[in-house]
């Protein structure tokens, strides 16, 4: 079954859709224009429903961020290599990537503000000083008597 959102799918809302083989050209447009990548690896809506509202985020967040954001949806048929090479372990996930560095990864559906903030210190954040940091981001509600 292949992604689906009604009215909202990746096609509709302008976001072009990457594979393995397409990713790193995409990365290089973003390069070039200035912008950190953003990649939605969805999963199966039906496992995942979140996966619709992160798909209906994402064109809002790269709006939002005026210009430093380029998005894409990860092709289904890739989203187990392409989570494998970015450190995936959550479906829904947004993969934040800026001159072949991973900046981090935002899992689920989490509040406007959330976004707001992590993006910007994702995308902030001096780059080349080793090791990217994967960030996966749990929401509040679900992490209660967690510790986190």
């Amino acid at each position: 079954m292949e992604f689906q959102v009604g009215k909202h799918d990746p096609a509709r809302s302008g976001l072009p859709e990457v594979d393995a083989a397409t990713v790193d050209h995409f990365f290089g447009g973003a390069d070039e224009a200035g912008a950190v990548a953003v990649l939605l690896s969805a999963g199966d809506p039906n496992r995942f429903p979140e996966a619709i509202d992160v798909a209906v985020v994402l064109p809002e967040l790269i709006t939002a961020f005026e210009g430093r954001l380029r998005g894409a949806i990860i092709a289904r048929s890739d989203e187990s290599a392409l989570g494998q090479r970015f450190g995936v372990r959550v479906q829904p996930t947004l993969i934040f990537v800026a001159k072949g560095e991973t900046l981090g990864l935002i899992a689920k559906i989490q509040d406007w503000s959330v976004y707001v903030d992590r993006i910007t210190k994702l995308i902030d954040r001096p780059r080349g000083q080793g090791a990217a940091v994967a960030v996966t981001i749990v929401p509040q509600h679900r992490a209660q008597g967690a510790g986190l």
